[in-house]
């Protein structure tokens, strides 16, 4: 018994017992075994470029500086947002610094469609 699964290509086949229908249903619990192997090769691949992807946090790599002496002063080293108020940042006040990164993230995305 041969069985070919047409999207991916992949065959399997069987001739362990005599009767056909045993065959077959070996046959088909082989070919599930591939294709399930075959996705999880696939989602693997996929989480192996996107750890690729991503870079070192270390220092250097900071988001945002806080400086709380002598003056006062928050920057997002990203985007170039500035906050002269760190106790209202500290507090959770991030709507300037959100908004900043994702106009940034909209233009990149706009930036690389054309």
């Amino acid at each position: 018994m041969r069985i070919t699964h047409l999207p991916t290509g992949v065959v399997v086949q069987c001739q362990n017992e005599r009767s056909q229908h045993k065959n077959r249903a070996t046959a088909w619990g082989m070919l599930r075994a591939k294709l399930y192997e075959l996705e999880l090769q696939k989602r693997e691949e996929k989480a192996m470029a996107d750890a690729a992807s991503k870079t070192a946090i270390g220092w250097g790599h900071q988001i945002r500086s806080y400086v709380l002496q002598p003056y006062q002063l928050v920057k997002d080293l990203r985007t170039g947002v500035e906050s002269t108020a760190p106790d209202d940042v500290l507090g959770g006040d991030l709507d300037a610094f959100m908004e900043a990164a994702l106009a940034q993230r909209v233009h990149a995305a706009e930036e690389s469609r054309d």
